[in-house]
């Protein structure tokens, strides 16, 4: 199970960005510090900023953890249900409700995804909570392309395209 995880942050009108190993962090908490000293490394005064950490896995799921200076972090992840199957899932919604059936029994089609957490944490960077949902449920739409498309709203499409390469 591959996971892709960068932290990106704005800082002197560009956006900055780097591949991160979550393998260590033990919660919610040590993602925001983990965020803030990667920022931190890269420009002190940035980890003042909007701090966004992209998550992907297997084209099945996205999440973004959003930290602005010392505030609480802000999660969103495109299906809950993957709760099982990804312990950094698992730490991310520390605070939300994970309580999911391990199995979904249907007709062997993929079901809706099941989004959790705040849709709101990229409307100040151009996607509005309406849009962040549509993106989660939008058939067609891997998880990949739609952290594209949040990036390319949010202006740091070059810098994860360049991470992703």
């Amino acid at each position: 199970m591959s996971i892709f995880s960068a932290v990106f942050s704005h800082s002197d009108g560009e956006w900055r960005g780097t591949e991160v190993d979550l393998a260590d962090v033990g919660g919610i908490d040590d993602v925001a510090d983990l965020m803030r000293d990667v920022v931190g490394s890269w420009d002190p005064a940035a980890v003042a900023g909007t701090m966004l950490l992209v998550l992907e896995a297997d084209d099945e799921w996205f999440g973004i953890v959003r930290v602005d200076d010392h505030a609480d972090p802000r999660v969103f992840l495109s299906d809950r249900r993957v709760v099982h199957g990804y312990p950094v899932v698992a730490l991310l919604l520390e605070t939300a409700d994970p309580d999911v059936a391990e199995d979904v029994e249907g007709t062997g089609q993929t079901p809706y995804p099941e989004p959790v957490g705040d849709p709101e944490v990229l409307a100040e960077l151009g996607t509005p909570g309406a849009d962040l949902l549509t993106l989660t449920h939008r058939e067609g739409v891997l998880p990949a392309d739609a952290l594209a498309i949040l990036a390319e709203r949010a202006g740091f499409a070059e810098s994860l395209d360049t991470l992703r390469g």
